[in-house]
């Protein structure tokens, strides 16, 4: 069954079927010394945490290369992973880099970042995808297993944090932040592709009527705390914004989850600005690449390649109204 795998590529699911998310990736981490993490499987290999070896490859189109994208920036790591910035428009094969002079990566000197699968898995059968930290001195990729990119860049790159950085997965909130974050993925982040990628319409309802009593969850669960577990600002904020962001562009319309727009929900809408608005969520959101990515790369939903004008974009930075929950993360 195809499937879209980190925005590789999209393909509706064979008839009859439910959207079914790959999630086999590389399942190598980066740790401090090259140590067995506390936390999380250890199928792949170790490597070591190392200022400057390591390049991140992700996407401002793609939502979940935009995560990694937040979370350094959030720490600091700006200076110690250098990042690459795909375009977001692709052919099937490969994320390129089109955006760059000469549309080669200045670092990496790849065309595509398949080149960098290649380098250490000739002949690599599966989706190229974003998130992907690449080893600048071979070229080759190292993990593209994105819920442990982030994981791991709060747990093993502490050393190399800002003093000031948050702490983005408190020891106290862990447990209820693991449900939080599984339901948000479920029906949430995965929701609206299974609400796009459905195969009949029974599992769009399915998913659609998914989608919509979480986000109605949500609704109400941030009527009454400025974040999603109180008034600290956790990366379980960072995973539900990427999709927020990009709901009433695309998700909307294009994936058919139009109950109504996020900016009709008040709690969610102010929510949703408040983080725009916090250092590190807004400057990593391009309207523009998001829009020409969903709309043009995924042509079986949309085979015109036309791009939608709207929303206005200008609407994100109006007042959120959102301190009289707590205080501001920032």
């Amino acid at each position: 069954m195809a499937e879209d795998r980190g925005e590789q590529k999209a393909t509706f699911v064979a008839e009859g079927e439910e959207f079914d998310r790959d999630m086999t990736y590389i399942p190598d981490r980066i740790t401090l010394d090259a140590r067995k993490p506390d936390r999380g499987p250890v199928e792949g290999e170790l490597w070591p945490v190392e200022p400057g070896r390591y390049r991140l490859v992700a996407a401002r189109a793609c939502p979940w290369a935009n995560r990694s994208l937040i979370v350094r920036h959030l720490l600091g790591l700006e200076d110690v992973i250098s990042v690459g910035l795909p375009a977001p428009t692709h052919g099937r094969a490969s994320w390129n880099f089109d955006l760059d002079p000469g549309g080669v990566d200045p670092v990496l000197g790849i065309h595509e970042l398949r080149e960098a699968y290649e380098a250490r898995f000739p002949g690599y059968p599966r989706g190229i995808t974003v998130p992907a930290m690449v080893e600048i001195s071979s070229g080759k990729v190292v993990t593209n297993d994105f819920p442990w990119i982030t994981h791991d860049l709060f747990f093993e790159w502490r050393d190399h944090h800002r003093p000031d950085a948050p702490d983005l997965w408190p020891d106290d909130l862990r447990e209820d932040m693991e449900e939080v974050m599984d339901r948000v993925f479920d029906d949430v982040n995965n929701g609206v592709y299974k609400c796009g990628f459905a195969g009949s319409q029974e599992a769009y309802e399915r998913a659609y009527d998914a989608l919509w009593s979480a986000l109605d969850w949500l609704e109400e669960r941030l009527s009454e705390r400025r974040y999603l577990m109180g008034d600290r600002l956790t990366e379980a904020d960072v995973r539900l914004f990427t999709t927020l962001a990009r709901f009433d562009a695309v998700y909307h319309s294009h994936f058919r989850c139009n109950r109504n727009k996020l900016s009709e929900m008040p709690a969610l809408w102010g929510y949703a600005r408040d983080l725009f608005l916090t250092p590190g969520f807004g400057e990593t959101i391009d309207f523009d690449q998001i829009k020409a990515h969903y709309y043009v790369v995924q042509g079986d939903l949309n085979p015109s390649g036309i791009i939608p004008k709207g929303p206005d974009a200008s609407v994100w930075t109006t007042p959120h109204g959102r301190g009289a929950l707590g205080p501001s993360a920032r």
